[in-house]
């Protein structure tokens, strides 16, 4: 893994966003419960044979986190650099207006394409050097992962439903957004430390 300190210092002194394309959907929760409680109302849950589930990307940053994008196809080069024009851009002006901006993505082959690499040349926007296999660094996993847990008792009904669910709670987590954006330096440093290997983030 190719991983220096000049990262960290990137990550204080630019303005980053990151972005990432997850499926969210409806999932399947467990439920604890003492001897004898199997019937009793308070311990059943209703459960969906096909939840509902939904492909959408999202931008976050040190200054906020930009509109939602729920797409309806396999993201390739085109589809991405669709979103980045249409939602990438315009949440970087939003969020940053005419200050300049290092973009932050993984290495998804979408991401990594030369038509997408041309893309991001032709607009200016500069990309943070990533490497491959890096789950740890990625705060948008974590950032997911708190969307996940603040919808796991809404009950959608349908992939409208979701998205909505998804649009609230997207609009409700700028303070852990700013936490993990804080936390990108301790992320580096204990991935240098294990020499590339998984660590608590």
């Amino acid at each position: 893994m190719l991983l220096t300190l000049s990262v960290v210092q990137e990550w204080l002194d630019t303005r980053n966003a990151t972005a990432e394309t997850h499926v969210l959907h409806t999932s399947v929760r467990s439920v604890w419960r003492k001897r004898g409680e199997a019937h009793n109302p308070c311990c059943l849950r209703s459960s969906v044979k096909f939840p509902q589930s939904v492909m959408v990307w999202g931008v976050m940053s040190s200054a906020g986190v930009g509109p939602l994008c729920f797409l309806r196809s396999k993201v390739n080069a085109a589809v991405y650099q669709e979103v980045l024009e249409h939602f990438m851009l315009p949440a970087a002006d939003q969020l940053y207006g005419d200050a300049d901006l290092i973009f932050q993505q993984d290495l998804a082959p979408a991401h990594s394409a030369k038509a997408t690499s041309t893309w991001f040349k032709d607009h200016g926007i500069p990309i943070l050097n990533w490497p491959a296999n890096s789950p740890d660094l990625n705060p948008t996993e974590n950032l997911w992962g708190i969307v996940k847990r603040k919808m796991r008792y809404a009950r959608p009904k349908n992939a409208e439903d979701l998205k909505a669910t998804i649009r609230a709670t997207w609009a409700l987590i700028t303070p852990e957004q700013h936490r993990l954006i804080e936390s990108m330096p301790r992320r580096i440093a204990a991935v240098i430390q294990a020499k590339g290997a998984p660590t608590k983030y």
